[in-house]
């Protein structure tokens, strides 16, 4: 066999179609992301009565993070950490209106001077 034969015999054959799964698709988007965004518009005789502006962002919660999207990690109802917060804070704040509350009932009352 000469160069040339064995050149020929492990020449490129065109590919046919390529074909992805649904897992291979979805793990494209979820690491680059894809942003999906629409408006809808009800208009009256030319008057505007509704505008509703949509924006979808789909991705994993790494590049969301990486794009600055990170708002389920602060949202309580989202977040059991943020709930635990929220709760934190709230009762700082109420034994803080305690105290104050306290301090105000515990300093003597002065008497305003009569009027004769």
């Amino acid at each position: 066999m000469t160069d040339l034969d064995f050149r020929q015999d492990t020449a490129y054959a065109p590919a046919g179609p390529h074909t992805t799964n649904l897992a291979d698709i979805l793990e494209r988007v979820l690491d680059k992301g894809i942003v999906i965004a629409g408006d809808i518009k009800i208009d009256l005789l030319d008057i505007e009565l509704l505008t509703i502006r949509l924006r979808l962002f789909v991705a994993s919660v790494d590049t969301a993070k990486k794009a600055g999207i990170d708002w389920w990690e602060t949202d309580p109802a989202l977040s059991s950490h943020a709930a635990r917060n929220a709760l934190q804070d709230e009762n700082r704040e109420l034994r803080a209106r305690l105290d104050a509350l306290e301090s105000q009932a515990s300093e003597p009352k002065q008497s305003s001077p009569s009027r004769n």
